[in-house]
């Protein structure tokens, strides 16, 4: 049976979870936001055009929101608290400044620091002024704009993306636009927004109240109009327990299908915006994806393999966007309570992207990167009976890529020396020894050649196999092993029905061809 199309709405919407955990939001805050954007775009009687781009622009509203997650975690204690300021009336400085103090000087767990600490950020934020609020925006809007184009979304929408600061009034602090200047999708993305955000907080009258509170400030008051006109119809399941399949539904026009190109795109658009969560990290998913790519073409995997785990690669560590920078960014010992946070990115990761069918083996390859032989990875706790050749090959990618990147605790490691402890970490029974040589062959050190991988040939019977080769009995290879003949014949046995031959010369050829010997 072939796999089932990706649809553009699937990527975008299981895109928008992560954009969820990055924003501090509760998971599918931005699948209602567009829903309820695309129930009013209809409402509105727009266009087909129009009404698509008020949906993809729903979903990649806050696509930039990892783009200040490291330097906010900095100077207010933990980025992840900071979700109400979606909220907040901007022209109410009394709730301003109570949300301010309210979140400020939050330690890595969400917790209070000692009352001088928080003081001494409040003076900091006190003392960054109006000017931090418009850095921010302005840095989320061009992220979001270059992240847009690398998706493949046509330049109006990139363009629209630089202008979701901006108000009805001109009050905004980016490009300072103001009524019809400011493109029809944000006005109308404004709108939904902070009605469905008030709707899941106050009901149906709280939506509407605010709605016509902020109409000629910060909406559109045509668009206002329209929304508290039909507000029971458009925030009718808004509540629900899910509104993903409800989300997908209401795709204007004809559903659009991913080509393998377009995914492949989407997917290091993925990984850019992972890794701009940490200045610790920028890269390190392309590394992966590039070195667990080439460990499979070492190993003569099919090419849907090989795309599946570069892919993989790509999104393994999109997990990491729920865990404030903090955490990333902690250049000392984390705590037991620090590293469950730590151990939850693989598991948001799995999560993200299960629900779109032809996406699920995909999520689940990339969140078993932290999994290990021996059953002592996260998060899933797997052994490594349960660890495919590709999740393997992956965990031995994005442990060395790590290793050899800087870390806020460490320098890089040198190459070899990364080497190094991939290899002690294959004697403590962590990591599959040729898994681990492909890896390295790729990242360009001298191995012994181990391609008998693909026939998941063990090291005992790789030593079999080399004296096999060279003329040896089975009593010779079993004086030199320290083993019985009876063994010796198991061994024969299992080598030959693994690589799929069945003579000594058959045998000596694949090693030969895999350099095994």
């Amino acid at each position: 049976m072939p796999a089932p199309q990706l649809r553009l709405a699937e990527l975008m919407a299981s895109f928008s979870l992560a954009i969820d955990l990055g924003s501090g939001q509760p998971m599918e805050w931005v699948i209602r936001c567009t829903l309820l954007g695309a129930r009013l775009a209809e409402a509105l009687n727009l266009n087909e055009d129009e009404r698509r781009d008020i949906f993809y622009l729903s979903l990649l509203r806050h696509i930039g929101c990892t783009a200040n997650a490291h330097s906010d975690a900095q100077l207010f204690g933990n980025e992840m608290v900071g979700a109400a300021a979606m909220t907040i009336d901007a022209d109410d400085t009394q709730a301003v400044i109570r949300y301010v103090t309210s979140v400020i000087g939050k330690d890595t767990l969400g917790n209070n620091r000692p009352w001088l600490a928080r003081a001494a950020m409040f003076a900091r934020v006190l003392a960054a002024g109006p000017n931090l609020a418009k850095a921010n925006h302005t840095a989320q809007c061009e992220v979001g704009q270059h992240l847009a184009a690398a998706l493949g979304f046509e330049p109006r929408l990139q363009q629209a993306l630089l202008h979701v600061y901006e108000r009805w009034d001109g009050k905004g602090d980016v490009t300072q636009l103001k009524g019809q200047q400011i493109p029809l999708a944000v006005r109308v993305t404004h709108v939904a927004q902070d009605a469905a955000a008030f709707f899941q907080l106050g009901g149906l009258d709280m939506a509407v109240e605010i709605a016509r509170n902020r109409a000629g400030r910060q909406f559109d008051p045509d668009i206002v109009e329209t929304f508290c006109k039909h507000a029971s119809a458009l925030c009718s399941g808004l509540d629900a327990p899910s509104s993903w399949e409800a989300v997908l539904a209401a795709e204007p026009g004809a559903p659009l299908i991913l080509t393998d190109e377009q995914l492949d795109s989407a997917a290091y658009a993925i990984a850019d915006f992972t890794d701009l969560k940490s200045p610790f990290m920028l890269s390190h998913s392309r590394h992966v994806a590039g070195l667990a790519e080439a460990a499979a073409r070492r190993c003569r995997l099919p090419d849907t393999d090989v795309a599946a785990i570069r892919r993989a690669g790509l999104i393994h560590d999109i997990g990491r966007v729920g865990v404030t920078s903090g955490i990333w960014g902690k250049a000392g010992p984390l705590t037991e309570a620090e590293w469950e946070r730590v151990r939850l990115h693989s598991y948001y990761t799995e999560r993200i992207f299960t629900r779109a069918a032809s996406l699920a083996p995909l999520s689940a390859l990339a969140a078993q990167h932290h999994e290990r032989l021996d059953g002592s990875g996260y998060h899933r706790r797997l052994p490594g009976a349960s660890l495919t050749l590709m999740a393997r090959l992956l965990a031995a990618a994005d442990v060395y890529s790590a290793m050899t990147e800087p870390r806020p605790h460490r320098a890089a490691l040198p190459p070899e020396r990364a080497a190094d402890e991939l290899r002690r970490a294959v004697k403590a029974g962590k990591f599959d020894s040729q898994a681990v040589d492909e890896v390295l062959s790729a990242a360009g050190h001298t191995v012994g050649k181990r391609h008998g991988m693909a026939t998941s040939l063990s090291e005992r019977e790789i030593e079999v196999l080399r004296l096999l080769a060279r003329g040896s009995t089975n009593k010779q290879i079993a004086h030199e092993l320290f083993i019985t003949e009876k063994t010796v014949e198991h061994h024969v046995t299992h080598i030959y029905n693994k690589i799929g031959v069945s003579s000594r010369a058959a045998a000596t050829l694949h090693a030969m061809q895999n350099g095994l010997l």
